[in-house]
């Protein structure tokens, strides 16, 4: 199973654009995650790669829990900070990754991930979660699948992702190889192997500049990947939008949704 090599400051320059840009987790779906977990107000929750603390925040603010974010990179954790404040809550904040977990964290009600899981050795993380995470609580991975954009404009980015940082969009490919494996894969290989889904499919209206700046919140176009040519990967980004919504507004239809992983 190929693993991704561990880079500690993989998302160093993007803090700010994945705060505002990327795709946020509905309410709705922390809320039924809560509910189908048996989450409590009060219960240990891990947000491991925490990033901004998207998650760490909502758990906190929706559902009461006392959340612990840990994430590698500095200038995520400051964002966590600022956007905990903004929503009044308090949340722990660890720098750290998942090779740092230990029985400090524990008890642990639910460990939950939000587009994180892919950049870590999974079964030693699930090994090491199995360690800490309480009888009856579970592992919560949570992403978001495109199902439509109109205009389409997700070709034009990746094409664009490829001349202009073709190192780690050769990484990108290699974590959708056969030989990478889903993470139900892992999953059913593990401690966590009673697996169940939740979606919450929504309909957004966004614009160019939502498009750049998601684009300078992932890895592969983040300004640090693309270095020097940042600017020329802009502007040919905006001239291709462009091309298609001269108005500059774009339909995507998503999919937020969390794998909730039981113990048997």
């Amino acid at each position: 199973m190929t693993i991704v090599p561990f880079e500690a400051r993989r998302f160093r320059t993007t803090a700010a654009y994945y705060s505002r840009y990327r795709i946020p987790y509905p309410d709705r779906l922390i809320e039924r995650v809560t509910e189908r977990t048996g989450l409590r107000s009060g219960d240990r929750v891990l947000d491991l790669g925490c990033g901004p603390g998207p998650l760490a925040v909502a758990f906190a603010r929706l559902a009461g829990a006392d959340v612990t974010g840990i994430d590698p990179e500095p200038e995520m954790l400051d964002a966590a900070r600022e956007n905990a404040a903004a929503a009044g809550v308090s949340i722990s904040l660890v720098q750290g990754s998942s090779y740092d977990l230990g029985p400090d964290l524990a008890p642990l009600k639910l460990a939950v991930m939000g587009r994180s899981f892919h950049w870590m050795d999974r079964p030693a993380t699930l090994a090491a979660l199995d360690e800490i995470i309480a009888p009856g609580g579970a592992v919560v991975l949570f992403s978001d699948r495109h199902i439509a954009a109109t205009p389409d404009w997700r070709d034009a980015l990746q094409q664009l992702s490829q001349t202009y940082s073709p190192e780690k969009s050769a990484e990108r490919q290699l974590r959708r190889a056969p030989e990478f494996g889903p993470h139900e894969t892992v999953l059913l290989r593990s401690p966590f192997r009673n697996l169940e889904r939740i979606g919450i499919v929504n309909e957004r209206l966004i614009g160019t500049e939502d498009i750049v700046g998601r684009a300078f919140s992932m890895s592969v176009t983040s300004p640090q990947a693309l270095g020097d040519r940042t600017e020329e990967f802009e502007a040919a980004l905006r001239s291709e939008l462009a091309a298609l919504s001269p108005d500059g507004t774009f339909t995507e239809i998503v999919e937020g949704h969390a794998l909730i992983a039981f113990r048997d």
